[in-house]
């Protein structure tokens, strides 16, 4: 029998029921899914080609037009996480030996330039400490000095909480010829932005946030500079799977009749599209709004409870992420294991340039509210109770 030849047994773990806890995220993301995203991710596959999905898609982009504040007709979701619309925009907008700017405050400034060296551009950094953010005078210097076809920044930089102000940014990259490309992974739906106002050639975001849906698609947006200068290339991007031509025929971006590209993520794209109907149901300046008062509330909780937070200026800070410095004398570690194993709650340490400065609260879309503020604050001032505290 062809069964006397396995050798490897089946897993003893696979012949066991799955058990996943309940969990409350306030970490970083993802963020927790509410009962009717969760819902729309369970129904039954239809095909990738389906006009049923396709209409999905089309109402996908729709929504990502209006959370974006775009009439950018190439607008899709990215099949893979916030990294994986990083990595489009950037194979997608440089060729080798073109010039880009990189404005580093925490570690999506790094990813980028990493990514760029990778593909063979020409990476030049603007450089802040964590927790600060650059001014227009600031980026001016960069565009002067260094001539970049591309400046990149994040808008909502989660490792370090930190909000970057946008205003006039691309207007300024404009008249130095230059694309700008912005990262707001962590920030959509919970701070303002408007792409078509403020000028933004490129902007990206990711899903399990502010949108609530499970990670693994990536709302993106390419302004008609943008989409000239991927017209105008001399070589093919990179990838095959992130190539934007072939994806926004895909999307119905192009006006061509849709071809296969590759097998979309179809459930994910069930629950992308009820997160953004979430959204738009409730309207982006309500959204906004109740993440900047439950940002407030938690501050002033943290600040009452004699703890530093680690974003100086009120508003810079990134109204989804929190960060606080870890009080002395306590491990990181010991604080957000203690929320995990005692409540049930996540919260996280710092992440690249804040690794053992910080704990980040996360408030994001469902999860912000005032009882989860309430909850989090309640959490770790039993925490702090409870922790060994070291005598050094």
């Amino acid at each position: 029998m062809a069964t006397s030849l396995l050798r490897v047994p089946p897993p003893e773990e696979l012949l066991r029921p799955l058990a996943v806890p309940e969990r409350l995220l306030l970490g970083p993301g993802p963020s927790n899914v509410p009962r009717r995203i969760q819902a729309a991710g369970g129904r039954q596959l239809l095909g990738h080609m389906h006009p049923e999905v396709l209409q999905v898609m089309d109402e996908i982009k729709a929504g990502i037009q209006y959370a974006f504040q775009t009439q950018n007709r190439l607008t899709l979701a990215i099949s893979g996480s916030g990294h994986c619309a990083m990595e489009a925009a950037l194979f997608n907008l440089l060729e080798q030996g073109d010039t880009v700017l990189v404005a580093i405050n925490g570690i999506w400034g790094q990813r980028a330039a990493d990514i760029a060296r990778r593909l063979g551009a020409n990476v030049y950094e603007l450089l802040k400490p964590p927790g600060k953010y650059f001014t227009p005078q600031d980026i001016e210097q960069g565009l002067v000095q260094h001539k970049p076809l591309v400046l990149f920044i994040t808008h909502g930089e989660s490792s370090t909480g930190v909000l970057q102000p946008l205003e006039g940014l691309g207007e300024l990259c404009h008249r130095h010829g230059c694309l700008l490309l912005v990262d707001a992974v962590a920030s959509l739906g919970g701070a303002p932005i408007f792409m078509d106002q403020q000028e933004i050639d490129v902007l990206y975001s990711g899903s399990q946030k502010v949108l609530n849906a499970p990670p693994g698609s990536a709302p993106i947006s390419f302004s008609e500079r943008a989409r000239e200068k991927l017209l105008r290339r001399k070589t093919k991007p990179p990838s095959f799977y992130l190539d934007m031509g072939w994806l926004a025929n895909y999307w119905g971006c192009d006006g061509e009749p849709r071809r296969y590209h590759h097998t979309a993520p179809i459930n994910s794209f069930f629950s992308l599209r009820e997160g953004l109907a979430m959204l738009a149901e409730l309207g982006l300046e309500s959204s906004w709004e109740r993440h900047r008062a439950n940002c407030t509330q938690l501050c002033q909780g943290l600040l009452d409870m004699g703890l530093e937070l680690f974003v100086e200026e009120e508003k810079a800070r990134l109204p989804t992420i929190t960060t606080v410095r870890v009080p002395e004398g306590y491990s990181w570690r010991d604080i957000t294991a203690f929320l995990m194993d005692s409540h049930s709650m996540e919260i996280a340490g710092g992440l690249g340039p804040t690794v053992g400065k910080v704990l980040r609260i996360g408030l994001m879309g469902c999860n912000s509210t005032s009882g989860n503020v309430d909850r989090v604050l309640g959490a770790l001032q039993d925490a702090l109770k409870r922790c060994h505290r070291s005598r050094l």
